[in-house]
């Protein structure tokens, strides 16, 4: 755990691999994931930006070898700059919280198998490979339901060929197919952090 409720964050993080969960945190200790960070953005910006205490956790959930870190004072006197890195992170801050709303939609109204899907490849996509550690217990957690339901969604998706689980190892076998399985809540996030790559991409033209 990076923080926990409450907490005054000292440092942003930037993973340059792996990802982190950002979770709500309920009264009676229970947690369900309201956004997933890896190298394309860092954890903690919103905290360091107005000094204020962080209202969710922060979890490792896949490891990397390297995660840079930034103390809060640097990276606010950073943003005062105004420069390309205040323009990068405004730009993720605004994807963050359309990943955060769009978050929010999908637990309400979308079924534990499609979400399971959604996250499985959130987390593909973070990891770079195919085969990653997850149990039962922190999938429940991470969606906000019950490990029995989670059981079953990931028995279909295993049945239907999408991926094999085996003694707390998720390995993806159709990346294709867990895509068409998933909600449409995937693509808005994907669609998101492209737009992000795209106005950077054309504020800093590769020099030729």
């Amino acid at each position: 755990m990076l923080n926990a409720p409450g907490e005054h964050l000292k440092h942003v993080y930037f993973p340059t691999g792996g990802f982190l969960s950002v979770l709500n945190v309920m009264a009676d200790g229970s947690m369900v994931e309201v956004a997933t960070i890896g190298r394309e953005g860092a954890a903690g910006v919103f905290e360091a930006m107005d000094g204020s205490v962080s209202p969710s956790a922060t979890m490792v959930q896949a490891e990397a070898d390297i995660c840079y870190r930034m103390t809060r004072e640097a990276f606010r006197l950073e943003m005062d700059r105004r420069g390309e890195f205040y323009n990068l992170l405004t730009d993720y801050t605004h994807a963050l919280i359309g990943l955060i709303m769009q978050s929010t939609a999908c637990n309400a109204l979308h079924s534990v198998e499609q979400r399971l899907a959604r996250w499985l490849l959130m987390a593909h996509d973070r990891v770079g490979r195919d085969e990653f550690p997850l149990t039962q217990e922190v999938a429940a957690m991470m969606l906000g339901a019950s490990r029995p339901t989670v059981t079953l969604a990931a028995g279909t998706l295993q049945r239907a060929g999408l991926i094999t689980y085996h003694r707390g190892t998720i390995t993806i076998q159709s990346r294709e197919a867990l895509e068409t399985a998933s909600c449409e809540c995937y693509r808005t996030w994907t669609t998101l952090l492209g737009r992000m790559m795209e106005r950077s991409r054309l504020r800093n033209p590769p020099k030729t």
